[in-house]
């Protein structure tokens, strides 16, 4: 059977570099790809924080979506447009849900209720829900009361390193992720900032989503003792990126949640051990062979975590070896987008 005519609304630059935006990028150019008409709605950028005008906006693009066309709707405009609006389109829905809204970081208590509250009424009106990760499908089926029947795993997939390991001197601590509270950045650097017995360098590659956050935290590096060893890189291009995984020795998040993360399998696919948090998908996405998993929001955890595979060969060694082996075993892009495809198949696309 022909794949059939869908949606994908999504908020703002489709470019945008974080790990969201590159799975809805890939799964949208993999659904053209193999043949469904994909109708891309760019949303406007405001969700989940949108103005009046652009809930509006956002409401009457949904609206104006054929009802054969189902429509799959990103998880930063899902969880926070008002219920109401979405009550009123006519299309299928299917929630994209990375993670629940109400888990950011840092939100107020209110912030937090409401968040909750809109999601838990929105996902009634969703007639299927796609989540990355076995973690977010338990969240939305614990907290949000959504039939199990109705959510599919799409796990997001995965390229193939395009250089070899080339691993620089000093080792190379690499850590990426958006410059937001939730990645946890300041809890690495305040880790880096007790390990100035040991020779290494770290570079942190993300763009400035919180730019409050960002100033703050370039204000914590240049106020830590390791300051000349942390370089804050922002956004990179693609290349540059790759350069920095072919040199590392380790890869650290100091995340205090993820719906899934797929940094962590990028950094697996190319054979580097893992820190990072107990928190969220890490446990289910980073296996215990390949990384070293601590409590979040704990700078000497990560400390004393970092510093055993920098200072023992034999196990930074022997993670990275089972690292690129778990790697060869990990999904690509492909099968992600035929789950994807099968859903909107069975809701008329």
């Amino acid at each position: 059977m022909r794949p059939g005519p869908a949606a994908f609304a999504i908020p703002g630059d489709i470019a945008t570099l974080t790990g969201g935006y590159l799975y809805e990028r890939r799964l949208l150019e993999g659904l053209r790809d193999i043949g469904h008409d994909m109708l891309h709605l760019q949303l406007p950028a405001g969700f989940p924080d949108p103005f009046d005008a652009e809930m509006a906006a956002a409401v009457a693009a949904l609206r104006a979506v054929a009802p054969d066309r189902p429509l799959i709707l990103d998880g930063l405009v899902f969880g926070s447009i008002d219920t109401a609006g979405l009550a009123q389109v006519r299309a299928p829905v299917i929630a994209m849900i990375h993670h629940p809204l109400a888990l950011e970081s840092r939100l107020v208590p209110a912030r937090r209720d409401h968040l909750h509250r809109t999601e838990r009424d929105n996902l009634r009106l969703a007639r299927h829900v796609l989540v990355p990760s076995p973690h977010t499908r338990r969240i939305l089926i614990d907290r949000y009361d959504v039939p199990g029947d109705r959510i599919t795993i799409a796990r997001p997939g995965v390229e193939r390193p395009r250089l070899p390991p080339a691993p620089v001197a000093p080792p190379l601590i690499l850590s990426v992720g958006i410059l937001h509270p939730r990645k946890g950045h300041d809890i690495l650097v305040a880790a880096l900032s007790q390990l100035m017995d040991l020779d290494w360098q770290a570079v942190i590659v993300g763009n400035r989503w919180d730019a409050v956050h960002a100033d703050a935290l370039a204000g914590q590096i240049a106020a830590s003792p390791a300051a000349a060893r942390i370089t804050l890189a922002g956004q990179v291009a693609p290349d540059v990126l790759e350069t920095l995984y072919a040199g590392a020795s380790i890869f650290a998040l100091a995340t205090r949640y993820e719906g899934h993360g797929l940094v962590f399998d990028e950094a697996i696919v190319r054979g580097l051990p893992v820190v990072s948090c107990a928190t969220g998908a890490v446990p289910d996405t980073v296996p215990t062979a390949a990384g070293l998993l601590v409590p979040p929001d704990d700078a000497h955890a990560f400390a004393r975590a970092v510093r055993r595979i920098l200072s023992d060969d034999t196990l930074r060694l022997g993670m990275a070896r089972a690292a690129a082996d778990i790697g060869t075993l990990l999904p690509d892009w492909g099968r992600t987008t035929m789950i994807a495809s099968r859903v909107l198949s069975r809701h008329g696309g």
